[in-house]
């Protein structure tokens, strides 16, 4: 089958799997697992020979994406995170290992097998979680930052984990013909240890005096695809070099990242790469589902099946203690816990390695190969069984002095749904005001501090129906949708436009791209949050710079009000690209030319005060 063939079918199953999952709430991750599962070896039989070519394809995305998870990586992030990610991190990874550990002696394997397989299956998925965490805008909830730190610990200690394996392969060392025709191949297992440290040393000193060089050198040419080519050529070779001795190329691309995260090339090489970010991590989620063999779980149902309960149980056990003891709360605990239970994209790499060695047998590398892929695909199914039926159930209570979210029993003209910055910024405005409203959040950290700083706050999900009506929507004069994640404040948006339309709607919009699809649902009163900060920033700006405080002031406002007067405009043109541009051209000279009379009125324009309109009733009033 030729490329081109095998690159359609992968689009495909892409275009027709994915938005279906998204649209069934079940996420992008879900989506590509399905898709790879249908045209894989096992179902269809359109794409791969048992998996293998599919798979290669996949470690390349993984290869890919853990260099951008490198870059983003900062060393002083890393040491502001520190204790978090020690001790989360070597307490999950240490009693999940004891735990997988016994249970593999019970079923049968030596204590070389058990100890590899222990440490493979003590890895989570960086790709489902963080892909996750994104798309659910939980990054900076306690849940995510939880997740992150345990993540990285575990792709650090992947390096030792990568240099102890070779010290259990006992005969398997010299018999194993692909571990031979590594260039460290007929080195005995003590020096091939010492040969991978050695590995990590030198991407770090290429790091640093060679790489970044390189690259101040490529730039000068001021031409962006040779700096794309440069930044593809430093990855591809990082992971020639790993895989010649024998070790994961994904680790040592995401190596180079973090020596790389300091570099003053960080962001050009994020914005060259990030194109790709997306669409390989898509790649190596097909790949994982496409490597399911369904034969060889059909023919040991039991044991594959007790498998992937035993070892998800184990892994969500040790996770919800470590958050216990670490005072994660209860609903970002149970965040946390589902969303690690997995075993990760490291494992193939780990299990592949320990099979090469000859610690682990073929039949058992397949077995362990289905649990892993089988675990990657249950996770997004358990996150969203979390979020709709555990979570409301069993994550955080309202105090017993305090009413409950789902029995508010006071009712105010104005409901506020989200109070993070935008939405208390607001909120505060509005008290001061002697205005009351009602407070719904779902994050239940921020419920807490809230409550500790005088806010009455109501946890809860405020796109479900019945919590709305709690608060009071039926009565209320307005509604203001401010919550942190898009997607949420659109569902909102939706339900109260369904089921209560009399309230007014006054949404945030986090940019002009989410406008037009407030637009589109008919919301008019939309409040951009980049829009005011960016102006009063460039207001300071001009008035550094020597303007007058009024006369910067007033060019503020006056482009707001441009803007805001084309938004619309703008709207009906955004989906033909070739006219969007024609009109935003025309739009934003026309605005230049009307900013321009304003700030010489002299030559054509009119010189008007703040609020012009308002001052000038007042000003007949008491005439």
């Amino acid at each position: 089958m030729s490329f081109l063939v095998q690159a359609l079918i992968y689009l495909a199953a892409a275009v027709v799997c994915v938005p279906v999952a998204k649209r069934l709430g079940m996420g992008s991750v879900l989506g590509y697992l399905l898709a790879g599962m249908l045209i894989g070896p096992f179902v269809m039989g359109f794409i791969g020979q048992e998996g293998e070519d599919i798979m290669h394809f996949a470690e390349f995305g993984v290869v890919m994406m853990l260099f951008l998870i490198g870059l983003e990586l900062e060393p002083s992030q890393f040491w502001k995170m520190r204790k978090s990610i020690v001790g989360m991190g070597s307490i999950q990874l240490v009693l999940t290992s004891l735990l997988v550990f016994a249970l593999m002696i019970f079923l049968g394997l030596s204590w070389q097998m058990a100890l590899a397989v222990s440490l493979a299956f003590a890895m989570s998925s960086t790709a489902i979680v963080l892909q996750t965490i994104k798309e659910k805008g939980l990054a900076q909830s306690t849940a995510g930052q939880s997740s992150f730190s345990v993540l990285l610990f575990q792709d650090i200690m992947v390096i030792p984990i990568l240099a102890i394996l070779p010290l259990l392969a006992a005969k398997g060392l010299s018999q194993n013909s692909e571990i031979q025709s590594s260039l460290i191949g007929h080195f005995p297992g003590w020096l091939q240890g010492l040969s991978y440290f050695g590995a990590v040393a030198l991407i770090y000193l290429a790091g640093r005096y060679l790489f970044v060089p390189v690259l101040r050198i490529v730039a000068k040419t001021g031409l962006r695809e040779m700096f794309t080519a440069s930044s593809l050529l430093l990855v591809v070779s990082v992971a020639l070099l790993m895989q010649s001795i024998g070790l994961s190329p994904a680790l040592g691309t995401f190596l180079a990242g973090v020596v790389l995260a300091n570099s003053e090339y960080k962001h050009e090489l994020e914005s060259d790469l990030e194109p790709f970010k997306g669409l390989l991590l898509g790649l190596f989620f097909i790949g994982v589902g496409a490597s399911i063999n369904f034969e060889l779980i059909g023919s040991k149902p039991l044991l594959i099946g007790g498998l992937v309960m035993g070892v998800m149980s184990i892994k969500f056990i040790v996770l919800f203690i470590t958050g216990k003891i670490f005072r994660v709360t209860s609903d970002q605990n149970l965040l946390f816990a589902f969303a690690l239970s997995q075993v990760g994209e490291f494992a193939f790499v780990l299990l592949s390695f320990t099979n090469k060695l000859s610690i682990l047998s073929r039949e058992w590398m397949d077995i362990l190969m289905a649990v892993t892929a089988i675990t990657m695909t249950i996770t997004p199914l358990l996150l969203l069984l979390n979020e709709r039926y555990i979570d409301p159930r069993f994550g955080v209570k309202v105090n017993p002095s305090e009413q409950e979210a789902d029995a508010i029993g006071e009712k105010h003209p104005v409901i506020i749904a989200g109070f993070g910055h935008f939405g208390s910024t607001i909120g505060r405005f509005l008290r001061a005001n002697g205005i009351e409203s009602t407070i719904l959040d779902h994050d239940s950290d921020r419920v807490q501090v809230l409550r500790k700083m005088g806010f009455k706050v109501y946890y809860g999900d405020a796109t479900r129906l019945d919590l709305l009506k709690a608060a009071g929507a039926e009565s209320a004069k307005i509604l203001i949708a401010a919550i942190d994640t898009p997607s949420a404040n659109q569902e909102l948006i939706a339900t109260v436009q369904k089921h209560f339309p009399e309230l007014q709607i006054m949404a945030r919009a986090k940019n002009r791209v989410y406008a037009y699809d407030l637009i589109d649902m008919g919301v008019k009163n939309i409040y951009r949050e980049s829009l005011h900060t960016s102006v009063k920033l460039a207001v300071d700006v001009l008035v550094k710079l020597g303007y007058r405080n009024y006369t910067a002031t007033r060019q503020g406002q006056k482009f707001i009000s441009y803007d805001e007067e084309t938004l619309l405009e703008m709207a009906e043109h955004r989906h033909d690209m070739q006219q969007y541009v024609i009109k935003a051209r025309e739009t934003f000279k026309l605005q230049e030319e009307l900013l321009k009379k304003e700030l010489y009125p002299d030559k054509g324009g009119v010189d008007h005060s703040w609020d012009s309109e308002q001052l000038r009733e007042v000003y007949a009033k008491k005439k």
